[in-house]
C-alpha cells in the first residue's frame, strides 16, 4: 500500500510531453562593423526578416551579404569635469581653489 501512496509534489514537474511541429525556419546572419557575427532564426513564411540587428556591442549589424551602412556618430558623453571646463579655465579653477582654502583656513584659526 505504501507504494501506492507515494506522490509527487503538486505543479512541480509536468509529465506532458509537447510533440507539437515547429515551422520551418532559416538562419539569418547579422554582422556589425566590428566583426560580430549574429544568426538569429526566423520562420520562413516570414513576411519581412529585418535587414538590420542591432549587436551586442551596441552597433547596428546589416543582413549577410549586403553592404553595410555607415553607423551615425556615437555622441561623446561628457564628464562632469568636461562640463566645468567648458565654463572655466584651469587658471580660474585654481584661483577658486585658493581663495576657498584660504576661506577654510581662515574658519578653523577662529573656531580654534
Amino acid at each position: 500500500m505504501s507504494e501506492s501512496m507515494r506522490g509527487n509534489r503538486l505543479g512541480a514537474t509536468s509529465y506532458e510531453v509537447d510533440k507539437g511541429i515547429s515551422a520551418a525556419r532559416q538562419l539569418t546572419t547579422y554582422v556589425c562593423p566590428q566583426a560580430h557575427h549574429t544568426t538569429l532564426p526566423f520562420a520562413l513564411e516570414a513576411d519581412e526578416i529585418p535587414d538590420t540587428w542591432r549587436c551586442a556591442c551596441g552597433l547596428m549589424g546589416t543582413r549577410w551579404g549586403q553592404a553595410m551602412h555607415e553607423q551615425p556618430v556615437a555622441r561623446q558623453t561628457r564628464s562632469h569635469w568636461d562640463m566645468l571646463l567648458e565654463r572655466r579655465s584651469i587658471a580660474e579653477l585654481e584661483a577658486l581653489l585658493k581663495e576657498r582654502l584660504d576661506l577654510i583656513r581662515g574658519s578653523e584659526k577662529r573656531s580654534a
